[in-house]
C-alpha cells in the first residue's frame, strides 16, 4: 500500500533555518513555521534531521516543527565531544529554548528517544509532552551485553555494514530507494568518536533514576518487528519507569518507523497534540 502524503505536506520541509549556540560551537536547525506547540525532533543513532523528512510530509499544514542534525552526525558532525546522552540533551534543551517560544513536544526516535525521556526528566519549562518512537528505554535490557555493545559499533563502519543492517536488523520490509539511499548516507555521516559514542556507552545506560519526574503526557509508538527495541521490551523496560505512558504498537514495521511508517507516525502525532489537555492543543 502506497501512503498519501498532504499536498501541504511539503511546505514543512521549506522555512527558515536558525544557529544554536551550544558547547564547543554551534547547531544548525531547521525550523517549520506555524502553530504550536511546536514538534521537535530527535533523530535516531545513524540518522539526521532528513529522517523526518516523510513524516513532515504527512503532516497537516500550519503546524511549527524544529529538527537538527544531532552533535556529531551529518552537519553538526564537527562539533566536538562529549557525545554521551547528558550532552545529547543539553544540546535538545538549546534548542527548544531558542527556537520555540511557547510550548513543545519532544518527538524521540530509538537514541534521540532516550536523549528525549533525559531531557523531560528535567522538567523544562514549555514541555508539553513526549512521543517516542522505538524509543531505546531506560533501563537496558539483558541483551545489551559488551560483547553485543563492541559488534554494534561496527555496524556504521562502511556502505556495506550499512546495508546489511538495514536488510537484517533495521528494517522489517525494503524501503524505498530514495529513503535507503538516504539512510545509508547518513547512517556514515558521524565522525568515529560520535558513531561510537552510543552502541560503547549511551545504549548501556542506565537513566531510570533521571526519568521518575517526568509528569507530561508520554505516548511511545513500538513497532511490530521491531528487532532492536521490540514492544516486550519497552514494556518491561521503559512502562514501569513512565507508568503513565500509552503504548501503541504500528503494525507490520521495524525499528526505523519514520522511514518505514511516516504517514503512521504522522497521524499519531496529530492525534497525541489534539488530546493535549488545555491551551496545549493550540
Amino acid at each position: 500500500m502506497t501512503e498519501s502524503t498532504s499536498p501541504a505536506g511539503t511546505a514543512h520541509l521549506t522555512g527558515t533555518r536558525r544557529t544554536v549556540p551550544v558547547r564547543g560551537g554551534a547547531l544548525e536547525v531547521r525550523l517549520g513555521e506555524g502553530a504550536g506547540p511546536a514538534l521537535v525532533f530527535a533523530h535516531y543513532w545513524g540518522g539526521t534531521a532528513g529522517t523526518w523528512d516523510g513524516v513532515l510530509r504527512r503532516l497537516p499544514p500550519g503546524r511549527a516543527t524544529v529538527r537538527f542534525d544531532q552533535r556529531g552526525w551529518g552537519a553538526s558532525r564537527a562539533l566536538p565531544g562529549p557525545y554521551g546522552l547528558e550532552q545529547s540533551a543539553d544540546d535538545l534543551a538549546a534548542v527548544a529554548e531558542t527556537c520555540v517560544p511557547g510550548p513543545y513536544v519532544l518527538v524521540g526516535h530509538s537514541m534521540g528517544g532516550k536523549a528525549s525521556l533525559l531531557l523531560a526528566g528535567r522538567r523544562p519549562a514549555g514541555l508539553a509532552g513526549l512521543v517516542l518512537l522505538a524509543p531505546a528505554p531506560p533501563r537496558p535490557p539483558a541483551g545489551v551485553t559488551e560483547e553485543y555493545r563492541q559488534g554494534l559499533s561496527h555496524a556504521y563502519d562502511a556502505p556495506a555494514t550499512v546495508e546489511h543492517a538495514l536488510d537484517h536488523v533495521l528494517t522489517a520490509a525494503p524501503l524505498a530507494a530514495e529513503a535507503r539511499a538516504a539512510a545509508v548516507r547518513d547512517s556514515l555521516s558521524a565522525g568515529e568518536e560520535a558513531r561510537r559514542a552510543w552502541p560503547l556507552h549511551g545504549i548501556a545506560e542506565d537513566i531510570t533514576g533521571a526519568v521518575g519526574g517526568i509528569e507530561v503526557p508520554v505516548t511511545v509508538l513500538a513497532a511490530e518487528h521491531d528487532l532492536v527495541e521490540p514492544p516486550e521490551v519497552l514494556r518491561a523496560h521503559l512502562l514501569p519507569y513512565v507508568p503513565h505512558a500509552e503504548l501503541v504498537t504500528v503494525p507490520a514495521s521495524g525499528h526505523l518507523l519514520p522511514l518505514e511508517a511516516p504517514a503512521a507516525v504522522a497521524a499519531a502525532l496529530t492525534d497525541f497534540l489534539a488530546r493535549l489537555p488545555g491551551r496545549c492543543a493550540g
